[in-house]
């Protein structure tokens, strides 16, 4: 589905729900207190600014008595096959966040892929896929990094780890092109990088990404993935946890300065390795 029908959908998704609760006499608050969430959130959804959870959808069709059309309506637009089933809703808060916070401990991540880094991650995650999938899955990668040149893009603050510059998805070549678009956009000041050396040894998330999103008008959450999964936490407690988390690894990082010093050693190792083959 197209991103401009799947938008059309969430706005008739909005529009049918505030019609269906208004029909059942029901406030944003009330039917927010049925459902588990706040009325501004009910709000949201309206406005097609927010996209609920399937579980919510599930709720709402039994708070309104709708034989289950949000839920049906729901399932159909998280099926995006640009993203795995359990990324799928951590992309759409992406694009509504005001703030992201990000951990990579392996790869460069999505948000700062170049299409060649992306197109070489997903050859070797499907070897046997068409190019069509292969494409697909590419451009959704490049669309979601979008939100990174909008005037009203978010504050963006990632670490990556040492492996991220080490390791030579792509070879020589894309690998000098990809740390070398990472560092111009931190000297562009589009995005905030620091680097977690290998001196550091040990730091508390090892078995996974991490991201954590900030909002105007919504609690934070946060978003961990690890192989084949990935886990949205919108749990007050769970979400400061992983804020904790994120503070110890930051404060562990190097410096932006020396941060991007590292990258242009790394991407100029890469470029000298590339010339020589």
């Amino acid at each position: 589905m197209a991103n401009g029908s799947r938008q059309a959908v969430w706005e008739f998704f909005g529009a049918e729900l505030k019609r269906r609760r208004e029909d059942a006499g029901i406030t944003q608050v009330e039917l927010g207190l049925r459902v588990f969430v706040s009325g501004g959130y009910i709000g949201q959804f309206e406005q097609a600014i927010r996209k609920p959870q399937l579980d919510v959808a599930q709720r709402i069709d039994e708070a309104l008595q709708t034989d289950g059309i949000f839920e049906r309506l729901c399932r159909k637009l998280i099926d995006d096959p640009r993203y795995a089933d359990y990324f799928a809703k951590a992309a759409e808060l992406e694009a509504l966040a005001t703030k992201i916070c990000e951990f990579a401990p392996a790869l460069v991540p999505g948000l700062l892929q170049t299409a060649e880094y992306a197109r070489a991650i997903t050859l070797a995650m499907n070897p046997f896929a068409p190019d069509e999938y292969i494409e697909e899955k590419v451009s959704g990668r490049v669309e979601r990094s979008r939100i990174l040149r909008d005037a009203t893009r978010p504050q963006y603050w990632v670490i990556l780890h040492e492996n991220v510059l080490r390791i030579p998805v792509g070879g020589a070549a894309v690998m000098a092109e990809q740390l070398e678009y990472v560092a111009g956009l931190a000297r562009r000041r589009a995005v905030l990088v620091q680097v977690l050396p290998y001196a550091a040894g040990a730091y508390p998330v090892m078995t996974g990404s991490l991201k954590l999103m900030e909002f105007e008008e919504a609690p934070p959450t946060a978003y961990t993935e690890a192989v084949y999964s990935g886990n949205l936490l919108d749990d007050p407690a769970m979400v400061t946890r992983a804020q904790s988390a994120y503070d110890l690894m930051r404060a562990a990082a190097l410096s932006p300065e020396a941060s991007l010093a590292l990258i242009d050693s790394a991407a100029e190792d890469f470029r000298r390795c590339a010339s020589t083959t």
